[in-house]
């Protein structure tokens, strides 16, 4: 409870599990250490599904464990991914920023954009040719600003460039609540970033009133933990889990 009678909540809004192709942590072991290191809330955000988010949740309910699963999902689109949080189902790859918004909207989620100017991953931002944010925001992917919630201001995996410099000036710019992230992909990088907030954000609307958060926790993660990912990947794939290409769109003739 804050001084003021309200709740104050510990909230990473971006963590992956097995269910993702790139990481080995178990959904079990993901919400035991975040509950360890004093989280309140986590968003499960798997790459293409929302699976490793519901056995989440329903390890914590089973367990009673004292932390609140968000389920989400890190949406792979045509220009980049997008979070999408408070999801019933998971939402399709390969759409639009803007048909991938719309999917999430008509489930009653929240829509973040992840590591916005991180050029090695899938960034909506991280094709602008300038390292100015406000020349980044007259780009076309900038349009979708006033279409979601917030920004992943610090993302605790972004270990070179100044993509989160970027990420902070742009969400400034845009009046959009900046939020830290520790984007963990292991059990190690749980609790290395996120953001505390005064407020409930245990539904759509609480999170959203709660935001912007009063303070980010802006740790990083490590070389060696990062260099886990890549045999996290191989590991994956052996076991048949790899990553697909989402299926090609074809328009239909009017």
């Amino acid at each position: 409870m804050t001084p003021g009678g309200g709740h104050r909540a510990f909230v990473d809004l971006h963590v992956h599990t097995s269910a993702s192709f790139d990481s080995l942590a178990s959904p079990e072991s993901v919400v035991r250490t975040a509950a360890s290191r004093g989280l309140t809330h986590l968003a499960i955000t798997d790459h293409d599904t929302i699976d490793g988010a519901l056995a989440a949740r329903d390890y914590v309910s089973r367990e009673t464990i004292d932390l609140m699963v968000l389920v989400g999902q890190e949406v792979k689109t045509s220009d980049g991914d997008l979070i999408a949080v408070f999801l019933d189902r998971p939402i399709e790859s390969g759409l639009s920023p803007t048909e991938a918004i719309e999917a999430i909207r008509e489930q009653g989620g929240l829509v973040g954009i992840p590591h916005p100017f991180d050029r090695f991953r899938g960034s909506l931002l991280a094709g602008s040719e300038s390292n100015d944010a406000n020349a980044a925001s007259a780009a076309g992917p900038a349009a979708i600003a006033p279409l979601v919630d917030w920004v992943e201001a610090h993302n605790a995996r972004i270990m070179v460039g100044r993509g989160n410099e970027q990420a902070t000036a742009f969400a400034r710019d845009h009046e959009l609540p900046g939020v830290a992230v520790s984007d963990s992909h292991s059990t190690l990088e749980i609790g290395v970033a996120y953001s505390v907030i005064d407020g409930d954000p245990s539904t759509p609307d609480g999170l959203l009133a709660a935001l912007p958060p009063i303070h980010l926790v802006t740790g990083r993660a490590t070389y060696f933990v990062r260099a886990v990912t890549p045999v996290a990947k191989l590991v994956q794939r052996a076991r048949g889990r790899g990553r697909h290409a989402p299926a090609r769109r074809t328009k239909v003739a009017p």
